[in-house]
């Protein structure tokens, strides 16, 4: 099998775990979907570079050099994300806050009843 293969079958597995994850209901599978995503975004452009073996990174006297753009976009990308995960944690806490659940849409999966001051189990209001 060829390095290409591997590489992409590996971007794709992850991508899919971070898809899988972003569906779920919960707020932290979510965070942990994004990232996943985001990971796989990252390697996908580092990749968009090409695979080099003994390349140099700087331009001289060298047969193969190795494009320096890729790895800066994702050195970029990788400070931003840090961020950007930050961010959503921070909003899922104040969610979980705020609603008193983790569920993204506020309301447990199995109840009927939208969420709401009365649906936490405070008894009849």
């Amino acid at each position: 099998m060829s390095m290409e293969f591997l590489v992409a079958t590996g971007i794709g597995l992850v991508t899919a775990c971070g898809i899988y994850l972003l569906l779920r209901g919960r707020t932290f599978a979510v965070v942990l979907g994004l990232s996943l995503l985001s990971y796989a975004v990252n390697v996908f452009i580092f990749v968009m570079g090409r695979l080099w073996t003994d390349a140099h990174p700087i331009l001289g006297d060298h047969k193969a050099v190795a494009d320096p753009l890729p790895q800066a976009l994702v050195l970029t990308a990788i400070v931003i994300g840090f961020a950007t995960t930050g961010f959503i944690v921070e909003l899922a806490l104040r969610s979980h806050h705020e609603t008193g659940t983790d569920h993204v849409d506020g309301c447990e999966s199995g109840s009927r009843h939208a969420a709401g001051p009365g649906a936490h189990g405070g008894g009849p209001a």
